[in-house]
């Protein structure tokens, strides 16, 4: 066996060790459920084997489901019927470890999620190690699915309806102690004890039976309608499942309807149940869509899969950040945080030690909040100099300009950087919508020049867009790219462009809610149209947070840059104009499309109303969703055309975790593929009628034609 060791100790007792070859964790693959088969058969079988211990050779016990395997299945065309027979195999040598007659206990030795969770279930009986990062769970939720191994039914049986159903409708993970007090295991044991123990009650329990299989079983606090907590588990459930997905993720449903149903069946019944669901959530592409995206897709971005292979690997030592702002100083943290030694400049020392100040400030909160090491604080701070003395950036192996959002500062900036910058320093620009080519004009090496755009706040947003100019070196970009990943973000790759990607799409969501609020479409109704699709925050909720000056400043740069006239928003200009002129920019003063008060939630300014008087007649609120979702898709398409992006996967990764585009859809491209693309262009030309922004291109309908997708 390649997967596992099997072996029987002299007193009868089989450890079948899990030891997947060549990785470092568990995960199930049908070689290791062949295998698994095999070893549970043979205990079964042979009279010398009076039971077996499961455990593992490795850290981790099982982690769960090979996802690439995974989004290969969800990714094929099948019926739901079809799908349902996917995890058959699973099922049945699950089913034969707790019908063979012989004990099997699941020694459970690190983290078991999700299918290493279900076998633990599976056996019968469950020992943890008694470690902090040993945790279990099923959160299959997460990617669009349900537990398929018997989950749903097993552990409802186990520790009644009302306290299974968080644990597979949220997909967090327990710590040992949590897992012991809701009885998902049955016991917590230190390293040295968990065999012994396991071996021990393997002795004590020669013919044990699972509840669910004696005659008369009933589960702890019933089930069904009529149990006591009926309404909260299964009516409660349903309002805020509803509530949260807007009936966007089928998967929390699927779970509840597998319990609710499943859990009134008897247990063989129930897995044909559960099977059923699996089988819907597998024909569905929401699925495909976030396990692709938020987990593949990720992974390999995170693995920097789109970085040039030649260039020697860059291990930065000490960063330059120039500008001590709120995006300056996020990454002179992040980048302290992960050892690097920083050099903050500001135009003066009090504005340098500011920014280093906000920073212990921020540090001190989290530790009040969430606990915490000064020490490790203390430790973090001392790598950063805060100065004003640009010959400090002799030693720096890159710099990072976040200086003011306008050409002739950032030119500035580069002047004063380089004449101390060494000569294979890189110089990055954390601009947002200034192309790298104009601004690489600026320096006499322009090919160490490369955008390298953060999100804010900087310590908690994963993505880094990562902007190649016209004449950035490939070894700028792969050293970068080891940058980034040495603060453990998450890169994408496009070329330049006025806005690059992020921007471009961000702009095209802002300025279409915008359009309508012009329009006189209900601004409530906007920001609902928001929720309805799952964005992460209403249109013009998030131009409050980005202020509306900037938005003004970006309008005002592109029309003296003489942009192309498709690329200067004039649809969303004159609310831009109006906003700035009656003072109302967003939160940072107070108001803007919202009241920020001091003692209570924002709201929708009232007086919106005296500018964008709400019409009569409204448009339907799908006109209103697709206008939102439909513009930044169209626009993702025209930066995969005009070579932007040459990757689809960095747009999806882009639009999802720096811009909050709904994970359900997978990213804009994702949702193009989803709708279809001969489809998509149908909409978009039926809501030409609010734009000539929405026409597809030549290029578009011919993909279309054709049936191109971009996966």
């Amino acid at each position: 066996m390649n997967h596992i060791q099997f072996n029987v100790k002299p007193n009868g007792i089989a450890h079948i060790t899990i030891d997947l070859a060549d990785s470092a964790v568990n995960i199930f693959t049908p070689e290791l459920t062949q295998e698994l088969t095999q070893a549970v058969e043979d205990v079964i079988k042979r009279d010398d084997i009076k039971g077996a211990i499961i455990t593992s050779a490795k850290s981790v016990f099982i982690a769960g489901a090979d996802l690439k395997a995974v989004l290969d299945a969800v990714s094929k065309p099948q019926t739901a019927s079809e799908a349902a027979h996917y995890f058959d195999r699973d099922n049945q040598f699950f089913r034969r470890i707790e019908t063979g007659g012989k004990p099997f206990v699941a020694a459970i030795n690190g983290t078991a999620l999700g299918g290493g969770l279900e076998l633990a279930l599976a056996c019968h009986y469950r020992i943890l190690i008694d470690q902090p990062k040993a945790v279990v769970g099923l959160p299959e939720v997460t990617v669009g699915l349900l537990p398929a191994g018997g989950g749903t039914q097993r552990l409802p049986r186990m520790i009644g309806v009302e306290k299974a159903l968080p644990i597979l409708l949220e997909g967090k993970p327990l710590k040992p102690a949590d897992a012991l007090a809701l009885g998902v295991v049955d016991e917590l044991a230190s390293a040295e004890d968990l065999l012994t123990k396991a071996e021990q009650w393997i002795i004590a329990n020669p013919n044990p039976v699972k509840p669910w299989d004696v005659k008369g079983f009933k589960i702890p606090g019933g089930t069904g309608a009529m149990a006591s907590h009926a309404n909260q588990s299964f009516t409660a459930n349903l309002v805020k499942i509803r509530k949260n997905t807007q009936d966007n993720y089928p998967a929390p449903i699927a779970i509840l309807s597998a319990v609710y149903e499943g859990s009134q069946l008897p247990f063989n019944l129930g897995l044909q149940i559960e099977a059923k669901y699996v089988g819907q959530l597998f024909a569905n592409p929401v699925a495909r869509n976030l396990i692709r995206t938020q987990f593949v897709n990720k992974g390999r971005a995170d693995k920097l899969v789109r970085r040039p292979s030649a260039p020697a690997t860059l291990q930065v030592k000490s960063l330059g950040v120039i500008g001590a702002g709120m995006m300056g100083a996020g990454i002179a943290r992040v980048a302290a945080a992960a050892g690097i030694d920083v050099i903050l400049i500001d135009r003066d020392q009090a504005s340098a030690e500011l920014g280093k100040t906000r920073i212990g400030d921020a540090l001190a909160k989290e530790i009040a909040k969430r606990g915490g090491s000064q020490d490790a604080a203390d430790a973090l701070l001392a790598r950063i100099t805060a100065t004003t003395d640009y010959a400090q950036l002799k030693a720096c192996d890159l710099v990072v300009e976040a200086a003011f959002e306008d050409r002739q500062v950032k030119a500035d900036v580069f002047g004063k950087v380089e004449a101390h910058l060494k000569a294979d320093g890189i110089l990055a620009s954390n601009t947002s919508t200034l192309p790298i080519g104009s601004l690489a004009k600026a320096s006499h090496n322009p090919s160490r020049v490369i955008g390298i755009h953060f999100f804010s706040p900087v310590e908690r947003m994963p993505l880094v867009e990562v902007i190649v100019g016209p004449e950035t070196s490939e070894e700028t970009l792969a050293q970068s790219l080891d940058f980034i990943k040495q603060l453990r973000k998450t890169p994408i790759v496009v070329n330049d462009s006025p806005g690059f990607f992020t921007s471009r799409i961000f702009c095209s969501y802002i300025d279409e809610g915008m359009a309508m609020l012009a329009e006189g479409v209900n601004p409530a109704l906007i920001e609902n149209a928001a929720r309805m699709n799952s964005m992460a925050t209403g249109p013009l909720a998030v131009t409050d947070e980005v202020s509306l000056d900037l938005q003004k400043r970006v309008v005002d740069q592109a029309i003296a840059d003489q942009i192309a006239p498709e690329r200067l928003r004039r649809h969303a200009q004159p609310v831009i104009q109006k906003m700035n002129e009656i003072g109302r920019l967003g939160r940072k003063v107070g108001g803007g499309f919202y009241d920020f008060p001091k003692d209570a939630p924002k709201h929708l300014s009232p007086t919106l109303q005296s500018y964008y008087p709400v019409s009569e007649q409204q448009p339907d609120i799908q006109d209103v969703a697709d206008r939102l979702m439909y513009i930044q898709a169209l626009e993702s398409a025209r930066c995969v055309e005009e070579g932007v992006i040459t990757d689809p996967m960095d747009a999806d990764i882009g639009a999802v975790f720096g811009l909050g585009f709904p994970t359900w859809a997978g990213g804009p491209l994702s949702f193009i593929d989803t709708i279809g693309l001969a489809k998509f262009v149908e909409r978009c030309q039926e809501l030409t009628k609010y734009g000539e922004r929405f026409a597809p291109s030549a290029w578009l309908i011919e993909r279309a034609q054709q049936n191109k997708t971009f996966y």
